[in-house]
This record gives structure tokens, C-alpha cells and sequence, in this order.
């Protein structure tokens, strides 16, 4: 098993910065095979959507409202994966969720969701 915990989400005024962090535990074998690492959000009333993947050799993809203003990144070191974001706007308001993948398996692994408000 793996268990992912999130942190740093808040409230924000429009135009500020949040840096959210997501750290990863369990398994030791699970944790060598964690593949990419995503942050999804989920606002009220709408789906879950992606925001960013990182894998682990350090490819980026972004969600195309978020690109120039959102910066994902990961320490393989530490299991952590981080999500930089600068300029929010209200439209950001949702729970961010972590998700990773387990090269090899069919296993996956989210975590608890943190709460970021970004006020007008």
C-alpha cells in the first residue's frame, strides 16, 4: 500500500501564490515503482479534471487554463511531488487531489484532497 498525504492549500487572494506538496509512504517496494505523479482538482459542481503530471524521469504535462502560471515538480528522494502556483485566480478554487501510479502494476493511489480558495 501506499498512503499520500497533501498539504499547503489555503485561502488566497486572486494573484497570489500557493505551493502544494504531496508526500508519499508505504510500501518500500511500491514506492521505488511510483511512476508518474498527477494533481487533479475537483470543483464544486464540475468533474474531476487533470492539472499536471510529472514522471519520473521528469516529463511535464499541463492542463491548458493552468500553463505558465502552475509549476509541478518531484523529489524521487523524498516520495514528494509539489505543485508552484503562482497568479490564481478564482476559477482555481477547488480540492486538489494527488494521484500516483505504481510502474508494473495495475495499482494507484490518491490521496485525501487539500482545500485551495482563491477570493476575488
Amino acid at each position: 500500500q501506499v498512503q499520500l498525504v497533501e498539504s499547503g492549500g489555503g485561502l488566497v487572494q486572486a494573484g497570489g501564490s500557493l505551493r502544494l506538496s504531496c508526500a508519499a509512504s508505504g510500501s518500500a517496494f511500491k514506492l521505488r515503482l511510483i511512476n508518474a505523479m498527477v494533481w487533479y482538482r475537483q470543483a464544486p459542481g464540475k468533474q474531476r479534471e487533470l492539472v499536471a503530471g510529472i514522471t519520473k524521469s521528469g516529463s511535464t504535462n499541463y492542463t491548458g487554463s493552468v500553463q505558465g502560471r502552475f509549476t509541478i515538480s518531484r523529489d524521487n528522494a523524498k516520495n514528494t511531488v509539489y505543485l508552484q502556483m503562482n497568479s490564481l485566480r478564482p476559477e482555481d478554487t477547488a480540492v486538489y487531489y494527488c494521484y500516483v501510479t505504481i510502474f508494473g502494476t495495475r495499482d494507484d493511489y490518491w490521496g485525501q484532497g487539500t482545500q485551495v480558495t482563491v477570493s476575488s
